[in-house]
């Protein structure tokens, strides 16, 4: 079976063949807008479709979960919890950015066994930064362990600009900044402090599992506004995710749904 190690090197050829070689050189017609703002690119789905293939070549009992797969066929998004082991692959996260030239953009895959998130890759080609983690066995960069250091100053959240409005005023969680509007950004950004909680309306399994393992594997909890664990079952609105349990449910606790 194809090791942690494989499973980076064709995330990294993948982007170096495939995505980066787009990066500010996107003819129009290589850009579309599945919705307003929503963008898709040619290197999203040609990577996509490379990462799928080359995952089920590694692992052939698999089920291979893609961003663009599911906007084709959204019933996919909800076959996660039933297979025994599957892939989630958001082959260009951050499309926006991409699209607009800056370089916070990433690649990111998660493996499932049982539904339960075992292993999480990602890579940031732009900023040369691999993240990657295994349940019990912490997380990396660039090879080598990652330990958080906590900020001395008070706790930093990020969001979305539309749902800075759901955190009550009156809380001790200001400042609040807007969010890279990548999850390859702000998932590491909370892992190595410079955020300390992450808010979410929209949730996606491609987007959150690879940074929920991490952030969990580093002392972090990943809940949904139910309060609950969050798990790639979990298709509702809304997902806080923190650098200790305790700030996730303060966070948790003062937001108020639009």
């Amino acid at each position: 079976m194809a090791s942690t190690q494989d499973v980076l090197e064709l995330i990294q050829q993948v982007a170096a063949e495939v995505i980066t070689p787009r990066f500010r050189a996107l003819a129009d017609e290589q850009v579309e807008q599945k919705h307003p703002g929503d963008y898709v690119t040619i290197a999203d789905r040609e990577a996509e479709v490379v990462l799928t293939r080359e995952l089920l070549r590694m692992f052939p009992d698999a089920r291979v979960v893609g961003e663009e797969a599911c906007f084709a066929d959204p019933r996919l998004e909800f076959s996660l919890g039933g297979a025994g082991r599957a892939f989630t692959v958001d082959p260009v996260d951050g499309t926006r950015n991409f699209v607009k030239g800056s370089p916070d953009h990433a690649v990111m895959v998660a493996e499932l066994v049982d539904g339960s998130t075992q292993r999480a890759w990602i890579w940031q080609p732009e900023h040369q930064k691999a993240y990657v983690a295994e349940l019990g066995a912490g997380v990396e960069l660039n090879g080598e362990p990652l330990v958080r250091r906590a900020p001395e100053r008070p706790a930093l959240g990020a969001t979305s600009k539309a749902a800075r409005h759901g955190f009550d005023a009156e809380g001790a969680l200001a400042p609040v900044v807007e969010s890279a509007w990548c999850c390859g950004i702000d998932y590491p950004n909370l892992l190595t402090g410079g955020l300390d909680y992450l808010v979410y309306k929209n949730v996606h399994p491609w987007d959150h599992l690879p940074g929920a393992l991490m952030a969990t594997q580093l002392g972090g909890e990943v809940r949904n506004f139910a309060a609950q664990p969050y798990t790639a079952t979990w298709h509702g609105p809304g997902l806080v995710a923190a650098a200790t349990p305790e700030l996730a449910e303060q966070v948790q606790r003062l937001w108020r749904a639009p």
